[in-house]
Formats: structure tokens, sequence, C-alpha cells
């Protein structure tokens, strides 16, 4: 790596740890940011090419775009948005509700996680499934906290090499599995395999209304009797209208930055449940809003842009940098002021089970 790269990904890394937490950062946020860093400069122009395509793609609208291109499209703008996303400290690629003012996003996603987690009941005789499992970060916590064996899936697969070797670091890769799978097909496992499944913001974000029964029919098939799926994800809410000019714009801007391609409102998916022959339990807005938390993030890319524009007049880096931080800052303040609104939620809280006698 060359000096001036090795220059920027250390200033970029201090200065993002050091904006981010008033405290001191961790040795692993100071080492996931600095590698972020260093995954960007190892794009190529191919890459990022079909990362601001895949974004432009997505603020056009995919309501009635060809899934397999959508799918596509989202693996190219993983590839670019996820280390980004990890110097920013998302490396789970989610924004948790802010359950605990005192604490930031890292420690609202573990307060989170163990609410949903804990509504599995499962203990450390269980086998559990992470649909959308990205690094697998999530996996970990939840075999750190129930001591059950968690399986995962995600599309991405250079998330799934990363979250085997997390899991080897971490000396947890006896109870830790993921593979890459596409939650649009048959998922990789058998009927029955599995004592309890959760996602956070990966699953509903991704179908259109008439493929939620299929993915539904899957997640109930995996399940042993009696378990539960229980998830955490982005729908819209019964006040998002989309004959309404402001709410259509609103959602063109925010849909790209949550890396999603659909929007679904929580009826449809309860409703798509029931058909698989799940009981419904709980289907209800979050147990708190986003947008503090996205504020703070909003204000972090704003401070990131600023030293970015000065490497890219500099020569350091190209101008796509800039322009991929903008159009995640206009889908920031899109979401915040969508949420404040009502119209969108991306922790929409799901519990359904299956019955003891299916």
């Amino acid at each position: 790596m060359a000096l001036t790269t090795r220059m920027f990904t250390l200033s970029v890394a201090i200065l993002c740890t050091a904006y981010m937490w008033s405290s001191v950062p961790t040795l692993y946020q100071v080492t996931t940011a600095a590698r972020g860093v260093r995954q960007l400069f190892e794009l190529t122009k191919e890459d990022i090419d079909a990362c601001i395509e895949a974004y432009d793609y997505l603020v056009n609208g995919t309501r009635d775009s060809d899934t397999e291109i959508e799918t596509e499209h989202i693996r190219r703008y993983y590839k670019v948005l996820h280390p980004l996303l990890a110097i920013a400290d998302i490396e789970k690629m989610y924004i948790p509700p802010m359950i605990d003012s005192k604490q930031g996003l890292y420690g609202n996603q573990l307060l989170w996680e163990k609410q949903v987690i804990e509504t599995l009941e499962v203990d450390a005789t269980s086998t559990v499934l992470d649909i959308g499992c990205g690094r697998g970060r999530i996996s970990h916590y939840c075999a750190t906290l129930t001591g059950a064996k968690v399986k995962g899936f995600n599309i991405d697969g250079d998330q799934i090499e990363n979250a085997k070797e997390y899991a080897k670091l971490t000396g947890l890769d006896d109870r830790l599995d993921f593979q890459v799978g596409d939650h649009h097909k048959r998922f990789n496992y058998g009927d029955g395999e599995f004592d309890g499944a959760y996602s956070f913001q990966a699953v509903w974000p991704f179908f259109k209304k008439h493929e939620l029964d299929f993915t539904a029919r899957e997640i109930f098939r995996v399940l042993k009797p009696g378990a539960k799926y229980s998830c955490g994800e982005y729908l819209l809410t019964p006040f998002f209208d989309w004959d309404n000019a402001e709410h259509v714009r609103l959602h063109s801007l925010f849909l790209p930055t949550l890396a999603a391609t659909q929007s679904n409102y929580p009826a449809d998916v309860a409703q798509a449940l029931e058909r698989a022959g799940f009981n419904v339990l709980l289907n209800a807005p979050s147990v708190a809003p986003t947008w503090p938390l996205t504020d703070q993030k909003t204000d972090l890319f704003i401070f990131m842009r600023s030293i970015v524009r000065c490497f890219v007049k500099l020569g350091l880096v190209g101008p796509w940098f800039d322009k991929l931080i903008s159009n995640l800052l206009l889908g920031g303040v899109a979401w915040a002021d969508a949420e404040k609104a009502k119209l969108a939620d991306l922790n929409w809280q799901i519990i359904v089970q299956k019955p003891a006698d299916a």
C-alpha cells in the first residue's frame, strides 16, 4: 500500500473513531474502521461504477423491477457500502431503536438484540437460524448469550467469509455455521431443523408483496413445531401513502441508504406468515425511535465528508467517495423526516410461532 494511502487510512480511522465515541474506543472498533478504509482503497473502478449504478437503480424505484436484477445490484452495492458503514461503527448494517439514550448505536444494538433473542426462549440445547446474518456478529452474540448453536446465511460472500474468520478468531466456530444463500430461494436447511429463527432488517425489505408467501413458508418449514420466529424489520406504517408525492420522494431517498429494495406494510407480512401456518403473537411498532441515532450518524457522515473532500482536492481519492457519502446523507435525512412523520419504522416487531402440532 502506498504511503499516501496508509496515511489516509490512519487519519480517517483515528479521526472518525475519535468523533464517534467520547470515551476511548476499543481496539476492535479502531481496527474495524481502519480495515474498512483499506477495503475501500482496494476497490476497483468496476466495483465503484457498479455501486453508483446500483444506487441510481434503487433511487429510480424497484416496486416493479426484476428480482434477480435487484439482487445482483444489492450484491454490488454491499461490496462498497459495507466497508464504508464499518468505518462509522455500523458493521451490523442496521440501526436499532434508541432504548437507552445514555448508550450509543452499538450499545443499543445489544439491548435490542437481547430483547428479540429472548423472545425465542432458546438455550444451550437449541439450534437457531439467523436469516440474513451479514458478518455474523449477531449470531456470535446470540451464541454467547444463550449457549445455542447458530446457523446463518447471507447473499454476500465477502460478509460470510468475514463471519467465518471472526467465529474462528473468537473460538466459537464449533457453535457457529455460515453459508452463502439467497432468501428468495429454498433455504439450504432441513425440515424442522431449528428451535428458533430471527432477523434484523434483513428479510422483508427485499420482497415484493407477491413474494412474501414463499419465504414465510420457508421459515415455517425449517422451524420445529412450537418454535418461534422473531424479528425487527424495516416496514412502512399504515400512514404511508403511495399516492402522496412527498411520501414517495422521501422513500426514493431513504431506500438506498437502508440498502433495501422493497417496502411492505406490517399487515401484509403478518398475513403471509399466517397463511404459512404461523400463529401471530405480536405485530407492533418499534419499542423506540431510531432517528436520534440516525441523527448522530448524519453528523458523523458530515464530518467524514469534510475530510474526504480535502483529500479529493489533494487528488488522493476520487470524487466517487464524496458522492457516495453525500448520497447516504440525503437518505439519512430523508429517513429521519419519514420516521418523525411516522411513515416508516426500522424495527417493526413481529413474533410468530409454529403450532406445536404442525
